[in-house]
């Protein structure tokens, strides 16, 4: 098996004239926590959105743990072990946040299309789905409508809903927007347990304290292409970095508090 979950080969979109994402050649490898950052328009969600296939390329391709999937559709795709979190959470505001889990846990089995049973004829996918709300801490608020919990609640509901279907790659897309000051340690420790050893992450994230924190290798994104790529400590001295994205923060990651080129 090859050490690489994801990679991406000259993968590109483009809008008309806009080149969203531009010649994108990405490797993430398995098991790590692999973060994408990059000022708005940079193209990270674009790409995201590429290899979930919910856009297809206008030219490159997609391999996942070796495999072609180009122009697959986003279902095959999930089915397939890629699970992903988006900007903007959206769920059905009369629905319990119990249920909500288990309909993800349902459209991952054997009985995906069994709509109209009455659910207490699948007892194993109510209890992955309480399994699911216990890691993210959320059980106790099972049986609340999604329309009653506050906004970091809902992300972390939407969290569940991506873990309750086992994904060997998980895409989190902006996990730390809209969270208050205080939610943002327990974000970071819930992330930094999904790295198991078995399952790999990919974040995007504009909250650096949470990316330096976290990430394992970060991928810099501007204009629709890599700009740089390191770990945290490169990325931070990288001085084309600084004046893209950064404005001389993180420096004071590097040994000797300077920069590279």
């Amino acid at each position: 098996m090859t050490d690489l979950v994801l990679e991406t080969h000259d993968l590109s979109k483009h809008f008309g004239g806009l080149k969203a994402v531009d010649g994108v050649h990405l490797q993430v490898r398995r098991g790590t926590l692999h973060a994408i950052i990059g000022p708005n328009g940079a193209g990270k969600t674009t790409l995201l959105n590429l290899v979930c296939g919910n856009l297809s390329p206008t030219r490159g391709r997609v391999f996942f743990q070796g495999q072609d999937i180009t122009g697959w559709p986003p279902h095959r795709i999930a089915h397939l072990g890629i699970g992903r979190t988006f900007q903007i959470t959206q769920f059905f505001p009369t629905l319990t946040v119990l249920e909500h889990v288990r309909l993800a846990a349902q459209a991952k089995s054997s009985v995906n299309w069994r709509f109209w049973q009455d659910v207490r004829a699948f007892p194993g996918l109510t209890r992955r789905a309480e399994a699911a709300l216990e890691r993210v801490g959320l059980l106790a608020q099972a049986h609340m409508p999604v329309a009653a919990l506050s906004h970091g609640d809902k992300r972390r509901l939407e969290l569940a809903m991506a873990l309750v279907q086992e994904p060997d790659l998980l895409l989190l897309d902006e996990p730390a927007a809209g969270l208050a000051v205080e939610q943002i340690p327990m974000l970071m420790a819930l992330i930094r347990s999904l790295v198991d050893g078995r399952r790999t992450v990919v974040l995007v994230e504009h909250n650096m304290q949470v990316v330096m924190a976290l990430a394992q290798h970060i991928t810099v994104m501007h204009q629709g292409r890599i700009l740089a790529e390191g770990t945290p400590e490169e990325v931070a001295g990288n001085e084309a970095v600084q004046r893209a994205y950064l404005g001389g923060l993180y420096r004071d990651l590097l040994p000797s508090g300077g920069a590279t080129s």
